[in-house]
């Protein structure tokens, strides 16, 4: 069947992660009755941003062989600099957070040097980081809270004024479902054009037609939350929308570009990759730099989504979004995995934590039950990649 309709293990595999996200949706509603609530979804949406950015970034860290345990020492020393500069030294919040990618972009240059010139195993380098930038974050402003109230700045976090509105949100719902046709569209043309294998028409028209009503779907419900004493409905959350921005520039980045398939390379063997001409060291570098910059936009969203900056901000960020990428399908042995499935993977992670605190279920058991999560994604990612034959790249 599979073969008839020329669907990979990859597609497979991620139609699969559908249904259990979709699952656990349900059974989560059954057991709480709001799970499904346009409210707990909205605020799910925004929970999900801050690790989802990073989550992108740290796939092709990961992707590549490399790891990073730094990420959230990073987000919070990053966050604590941005809201230490606004408040304490009265800077503009652009001005503030470009120092803070400086902060970010210099750190990760130290990190990927260390990593990829010097040879010191980046488990080790990132796990120095994850210390030391801790107490980095807590001398930035001498473990105070610095509070923001620049409304331009809160409202990259979401919040009452976060959002673009019911109109915008339908326009960018009508915009992402012409994307999604015409994307379909064109992959069928070009397998065409290349005499490629092509899958059942129908089966194509109902994968678009299922896309854009999911797609639609989410834009009615964060048009169906609307906040006591606000005229209209809240629509799409910036901060989802500045993560749907983030994943498709990587998604292109990992298609479409040379620096993309060298990463995919230098996963699948880097000695092969290093003997055929890929600059492995300077991809590498590149690879901790872009975890950087986007730890650095997360940073931004986590601050003006939590209106200050706090030295415990960013804490176990890392254990998630490597959690996330592992059940989103991406192999710790490197050279295979996709964004896509990153963002279903932060999905589940969010998904379990919300039905998990909405079941009043005690933190203590909640981070059992995620910690057995990872292992059953990890066992279920062996079996099936031994059962498929497949690297999933």
């Amino acid at each position: 069947m599979n073969s008839k309709l020329q669907i990979s293990a990859l597609d497979l595999r991620l139609a699969l992660m559908a249904v259990v996200l979709a699952a656990m949706a349900i059974i989560f509603h059954l057991a709480t009755g709001t799970f499904l609530a346009p409210e707990n979804l909205y605020n799910v949406a925004q929970q999900t941003a801050v690790d989802g950015i990073v989550v992108t970034a740290i796939t092709l860290i990961i992707v590549a062989r490399q790891i990073d345990l730094s990420v959230g020492s990073v987000l919070g020393c990053v966050g604590v600099l941005v809201a230490f500069l606004m408040y304490s030294k009265g800077w503009h919040w652009v001005a503030a957070s470009l120092a803070g990618m400086g902060l970010a972009l210099a750190i990760a240059l130290y990190q990927g040097w260390l990593t990829a010139v010097v040879g010191v195993p980046s488990f080790v380098v990132t796990l120095g980081g994850m210390m030391s930038l801790r107490g980095a974050a807590f001398l930035v402003a001498d473990g105070k809270t610095q509070p923001v109230t620049d409304p331009v700045f809160l409202a990259l976090g979401g919040g009452l004024d976060g959002s673009i509105g019911p109109l915008l949100s339908w326009v960018l719902g009508a915009a992402l479902t012409t994307l999604v046709v015409w994307s379909g569209l064109a992959r069928r043309a070009r397998k065409v054009r290349h005499g490629f294998p092509l899958r059942p028409f129908t089966f194509d028209v109902a994968l678009m037609i299922g896309t854009s009503a999911l797609v639609l779907a989410f834009v009615a419900t964060m048009n169906a939350y609307q906040l006591d004493g606000k005229p209209e409905a809240q629509g799409v959350p910036i901060p989802v929308l500045i993560w749907g921005v983030v994943v498709m520039i990587v998604s292109f980045i990992v298609r479409r570009t040379r620096f993309g398939r060298y990463v995919f390379a230098i996963g699948g063997n880097p000695e092969a990759a290093l003997l055929v001409g890929i600059p492995v060291r300077r991809v590498t570098i590149k690879l901790f730099l872009l975890l950087g910059a986007l730890t650095t936009l997360a940073s931004v969203v986590a601050v003006a989504r939590l209106n200050a900056g706090t030295n415990s901000l960013g804490t176990n960020m890392e254990l998630y979004v490597i959690a996330a990428a592992v059940i989103g399908g991406v192999a710790l042995s490197g050279g295979s995995g996709t964004i896509l499935g990153s963002v279903l993977g932060a999905l589940m992670i969010q998904f379990l934590e919300s039905g998990l605190l909405l079941m009043d279920v005690s933190i203590g058991y909640r981070m059992v039950i995620i910690g057995q999560v990872l292992i059953v994604a990890v066992v279920f990612d062996v079996v099936y990649r031994r059962y498929s034959g497949e690297r999933l790249t």
